[in-house]
């Protein structure tokens, strides 16, 4: 009997000295959760206690805080933080002892320490104090709230357009379930470096979005609003980024904080899950537009004709156009090909039919410049070609014309051999030879 009295009165002693504060107080509880919504975007003058439940002396100040909060009700307001379990504002914040109390006025990115005393009188003269400075900078022009807190990253401007924004509710439904490939960055508003990396990131999503059609996907959550996510990933510090594939799991993305870093690392994601580009036939008009007009270049190879070599000849050249299509996948070409003289107009265009067949041109469709390949129709000819585009070099020339011939609907080629095209037997039985004057032979 005697033990589970000690036990209640113990567990009643525990409850007491964690709930420092209730709802019926005026004393706003403040956490990862809420903080930024509550104070970071407020336009009023905060005062905020950060304590930890076994601190003595923020026990015996618990009853001068609640009256501090009660007096300047309506007027400034009044919060706390558990610190100890929620260590990450801590942190945020620099507190190394209890109580702490922080003053958030002008500029809330920077709040002030409160150095006075720990009465309710002291605490509220202080307050007064910091009140009056507070609306001084509002005559003077500036606000009480913070802008970087009260900005949507995904929602300040047209360049963050492209940054998905992920929560607890949406994060399983489109990125544990899809086919893309996420890059997912986890934020805190008030971190310096995940500032640092906003429009790197932004940026980033739109060129990754354009060059993959959207299979690679750039999204950030803020992980002092969706803890749960932050925990589920293990995230300890800000910002982290990591990768999610379909299947696997999670990574973590340790590459450069550049534009052009983030880009590379997505499109090696790409290329190395993407399948090889389709190489497509010269069937009419709208095939060679839509490739040449949706891609940087687009490589177009005019094989032999088929009497010359046949069906396994030309799946060779096929295979050798496959085989170097996806090995250059990642730089997003388009791949066509046709049969000699059946586009003479194109062939004519690119310079086409002096080297003979098979030749390959590659065309950039926006500036109506082309280069052609010199070198043999192989896996390193062609590959010494392409890797001297791909580095920006190489000689160019304009497409005769100025724009893209003419192109001549052809039927799709069966995948068979060729077959000579069928003679007329001539029946000679009755002609009668001597009728013919021998001097005319």
């Amino acid at each position: 009997m005697a033990r589970t009295l000690f036990g209640a009165v113990v567990c009643t002693l525990f409850i007491a000295a964690n709930a420092f504060y209730s709802p019926d107080d005026d004393v706003v509880e403040l956490t990862p959760t809420n903080f930024n919504r509550e104070v970071l975007q407020s336009d009023a003058l905060w005062l905020v206690e950060f304590y930890a439940p076994w601190c003595g002396h923020c026990q015996m100040m618990t009853a001068d805080w609640k009256k501090v909060a009660t007096a300047l009700k309506g007027v400034v307001k009044v919060g706390a933080v558990d610190a100890d379990k929620h260590k990450s504002l801590g942190s945020q914040y620099g507190i190394r002892g209890f109580p702490t109390i922080k003053i958030f006025g002008s500029n809330k990115n920077k709040p002030d320490n409160y150095e006075g005393g720990r009465s309710a009188e002291a605490i509220i003269d202080s307050a007064l104090s910091a009140l009056r400075s507070f609306v001084k900078d509002r005559l003077g022009g500036r606000s009480g709230g913070s802008d970087s807190g009260r900005q949507s990253r995904s929602g300040s401007g047209g360049s963050k357009k492209d940054v998905i924004e992920l929560t607890d509710d949406n994060f399983n439904r489109e990125v544990l379930n899809s086919d893309d490939v996420w890059l997912v960055e986890f934020f805190a508003p008030w971190c310096g470096h995940c500032k640092n990396l906003e429009p790197e990131w932004a940026a980033a999503a739109t060129e990754v979005k354009e060059q993959t059609k959207g299979k690679v996907k750039l999204a950030a959550v803020d992980a002092t609003v969706h803890q749960g996510l932050a925990s589920r990933y293990g995230i300890r510090g800000f910002p982290t980024i990591k990768i999610f594939q379909k299947g696997e799991e999670p990574v973590d993305y340790d590459g450069g904080r550049t534009k052009a870093d983030i880009v590379a690392r997505a499109l090696d994601l790409f290329s190395a899950n993407a399948p090889p580009p389709e190489i497509l036939e010269i069937l009419n008009e709208d095939v060679v537009k839509k490739t040449c007009d949706e891609h940087q270049l687009c490589i177009v190879a005019v094989l032999p004709h088929i009497l010359d070599t046949g069906a396994a000849g030309r799946n060779s050249y096929l295979e050798v156009m496959l085989k170097l299509a996806d090995k250059y996948k990642k730089k997003m070409w388009g791949w066509l090909w046709t049969e000699a003289g059946a586009q003479m107009d194109l062939e004519t265009a690119l310079g086409i039919g002096g080297f003979g067949y098979p030749a390959m041109a590659a065309i950039n469709a926006r500036k109506m410049k082309f280069a052609l390949l010199k070198g043999s129709f192989s896996d390193q000819g062609i590959n010494e070609f392409l890797r001297e585009l791909s580095f920006g070099r190489g000689s160019t020339a304009p497409v005769g014309g100025g724009a893209i011939p003419k192109i001549h609907a052809v039927e799709p080629w069966d995948g068979k051999d060729g077959e000579l095209p069928a003679e007329d037997d001539i029946d000679l039985s009755d002609v009668d030879l001597d009728d013919f004057d021998k001097d005319e032979l």
